[in-house]
């Protein structure tokens, strides 16, 4: 296609929708289950039980240090379903492009995501694409739809955790929240932050075996508070964080210290919180830090018999009352 910017003819339907599909979508997507000319496809018989997911992808700015908004995308919905016990297989892909969004950008964001979905070994089926006028988007949404098969043995559920099992998480916290702000230039700041925005499938697929593993979940929008409060809430005891273990990286301390960000609700994209049995924790940790994506991996708190709260042990010996996120301190990141 010779466009520079996307225009709204793009998503009329006609000649120049017909070559952006082509050009851009279908040549970094293709493969010999996606037809662009077919309303649906049939999919292949999968040997296990089916799972599936789906989720909306926004954040500005569309590209920001250690990622982009097509990579984010697949390892959103490739991380729910890793940390369900399965295996993803095949995406749908749902494009909304602001009008005047450079051409070459968003090149860019679909082959990441194309890049991004190979590695997890998943193939885009299905599409649509549609084009809103100049100040109605964000430049590009992206909506996706997984299926994958579940291979986990045990049956993950967040009801079966009990007072006495512990908390852990495979890395460093908030990194992602804080890069994408950095990235913004927000406050007269910038720095060499990375976001953690990759796949966890790696670390679910190396503990989804143990018996002793109770929950999985990725900590994004809401970060690791918002998780604690899901887990408080469905069991009913209280979720015990230590202040002096969990893992978090020097420039993001120093943010939040100088705008008053609280790391806990700030958004993970590559980590995984997990709750297991006391019994099983040294092995999850054993397996993970033998992982490059788990190398920072540690046990972060318990789950105690009390009155469902959510706290964080300080590191002066004090408690402090985690309550449930209710403001956005940083829209648009994921």
């Amino acid at each position: 296609m010779n466009d520079t910017r996307i225009l709204l003819a793009h998503g009329n339907g006609g000649r120049l929708m017909r070559e952006l599909i082509t050009d851009v979508f279908a040549r970094h997507l293709g493969n010999p289950l996606l037809d662009t000319d077919a309303d649906a496809v049939a999919l292949p018989p999968l040997d296990g039980e089916l799972m599936v997911t789906t989720d909306g992808f926004t954040v500005q700015p569309l590209e920001f240090p250690g990622g982009n908004l097509g990579s984010l995308a697949v390892h959103g919905v490739v991380n729910d379903l890793a940390v369900a016990g399965a295996d993803p297989r095949y995406f749908t892909l749902s494009a909304l492009i602001e009008e005047g969004l450079e051409v070459d950008v968003l090149d860019r964001l679909i082959a990441s995501f194309a890049e991004a979905a190979r590695e997890n070994g998943v193939a885009v089926v299905a599409g649509d694409t549609k084009v809103v006028r100049r100040g109605e988007g964000g430049g590009l949404y992206l909506s996706v739809a997984g299926i994958g098969v579940r291979r986990a043995r045990a049956r993950l559920s967040i009801k079966s955790i009990s007072p006495g099992d512990v908390v852990l998480v495979s890395g460093s916290i908030g990194d992602h929240g804080i890069a994408v702000m950095l990235a913004r230039e927000q406050f007269g700041l910038s720095g060499e932050l990375r976001s953690d925005s990759a796949s966890v499938l790696p670390l679910a697929q190396a503990v989804r075996d143990l018996p002793g593993l109770r929950f999985m979940r990725d900590p994004t929008r809401g970060g690791l508070a918002t998780v604690a409060h899901e887990i408080a809430r469905a069991c009913g005891h209280s979720v015990a964080l230590e202040q002096n273990a969990v893992p978090l990286r020097p420039e993001v301390v120093s943010v939040c210290e100088m705008l008053g960000y609280d790391p806990y609700y700030l958004a993970c994209e590559g980590r995984i919180v997990a709750v297991a049995e006391a019994s099983a924790a040294h092995e999850i940790l054993t397996r993970w830090q033998a992982l490059p994506e788990g190398r920072d991996a540690c046990i972060i708190g318990r789950i105690k018999a009390d009155d469902g709260r959510v706290i964080l042990e300080t590191s002066l010996g004090g408690v402090r009352i985690l309550d449930e996120l209710e403001d956005d301190p940083l829209p648009r990141i994921c």
